[in-house]
């Protein structure tokens, strides 16, 4: 009894091994399956976006050849006005459509650029859904939000401490952790703003490139030597130079957050701007507030372009030759002139605009000339 007894066991045992066996090679069987499945999906879903791709490239194309069409005729004053008018807002709907829409995931992505591939290497930034994009632009809206306090809070503590309880003379570790702060904001905004760009926002590259240039400025203020007594307010006068171009910085960016936020829902609303761009312009303020904005914006870039000729003067006319001074004053300088240009250009394009609506709008109030006259 003994015998069959362990026979039976061993049967039991390679019965519970066979089982094991089966179940392992029908899982193996569903795992194939699941990637043929899953590799024909991938393969059928992208002969459809190719198809898509091609038609939206397609459509695209006949937009641009009608807007440059409609155009022409518009200067030969052949085409009725109102007409226009209408053609030209629904170009623009289209457009916001492509772009800013679903379509714009099947598009070809744009090129990244050399600053976003030296952070992120071959990464693909461009996010497929539309959510994605609009939660990426809201968060850097309100990275600028959090960051333009800051700005203006940090250096504003840092000059009173100096007067009410640092004797006049900066400690260097706060100094150096305030431009070490600089450094890592613009950073991250330049990151973010090309990865923006990227994903169809309408940026102007000024507003990038002036984050470069902040961005080795303060680089360079890093590696300046924090000097304590004697003499201290002598020696320390490009920081606080440095310190009050910052605070001067954080009001623009203050102004420039609060006034043009309203405009450019307000072009979205409008169906002329997409939900993707982002707070740029510095004239994009309502009507009645760029008379508020515009001139204080002329004051601070006036006022930069002083603190960085100061910095050069001291840097040349001071007992000791510093080039970080020299450096700093010209980019403060380069940064003013920039800005300043971009936004005549801008104050420009709208006053040629506003010119362009109000001729339309007076050629519709002429009255029509009669066949008898024209005669």
């Amino acid at each position: 009894m003994g015998d069959s007894v362990d026979g039976d066991g061993h049967g039991d045992a390679r019965s519970n091994d066979g089982s094991f066996l089966d179940e392992a090679l029908r899982l193996s069987e569903q795992a194939r399956e699941l990637k043929d499945a899953a590799s024909a999906f991938i393969s059928r879903t992208w002969n459809e976006e190719q198809t898509l791709c091609r038609r939206a490239l397609a459509l695209d194309s006949d937009l641009r050849r009608l807007h440059s069409s409609l155009e022409s005729a518009s200067k030969t004053f052949s085409l009725d006005q109102k007409l226009a008018d209408k053609a030209e807002e629904e170009i623009d709907r289209a457009r916001c459509l492509l772009s800013d829409g679903d379509v714009a995931s099947v598009l070809p992505n744009k090129d990244h650029g050399r600053f976003l591939k030296m952070f992120l290497g071959p990464l693909n930034v461009r996010a497929k859904r539309k959510e994605v994009r609009l939660k990426v632009k809201e968060e850097y809206n309100s990275y600028r939000d959090r960051t333009a306090f800051i700005f203006l809070l940090f250096p504003s503590t840092l000059l009173f401490l100096r007067s009410s309880m640092w004797d006049g003379c900066f400690p260097a570790l706060p100094v150096q952790l305030y431009q070490a702060w600089l450094l890592f904001l613009y950073t991250n905004l330049a990151l973010r703003e090309n990865i923006l760009r990227v994903n169809g926002s309408d940026i102007r590259p000024w507003w990038i490139y002036h984050h470069y240039f902040a961005m080795l400025m303060t680089l360079v203020s890093l590696t300046w030597e924090i000097k304590g007594q004697p003499d201290c307010s002598s020696k320390q006068k490009g920081v606080i130079l440095f310190l009050v171009w910052a605070i001067m910085q954080g009001i623009a960016m203050l102004l420039q957050n609060r006034y043009q936020r309203q405009r450019l829902y307000t072009r979205i609303a409008l169906g002329k701007a997409k939900r993707m761009d982002v707070v740029w312009g510095e004239t994009s303020g309502v009507e009645g507030q760029l008379w508020l904005l515009c001139p204080l914006l002329f004051i601070l870039q006036g006022f930069e372009a002083y603190i960085g000729l100061l910095l050069l003067r001291t840097a040349f006319v001071g007992a000791v030759f510093e080039w970080q001074l020299v450096v700093c004053g010209a980019l403060l300088v380069l940064m003013a002139v920039g800005n300043f240009a971009n936004t005549v250009e801008t104050l420009m394009v709208k006053s040629r605009f506003k010119a362009m609506k109000r001729s339309r709008s007076k050629q519709d109030l002429d009255p029509p000339t009669s066949p008898a006259h024209s005669r």
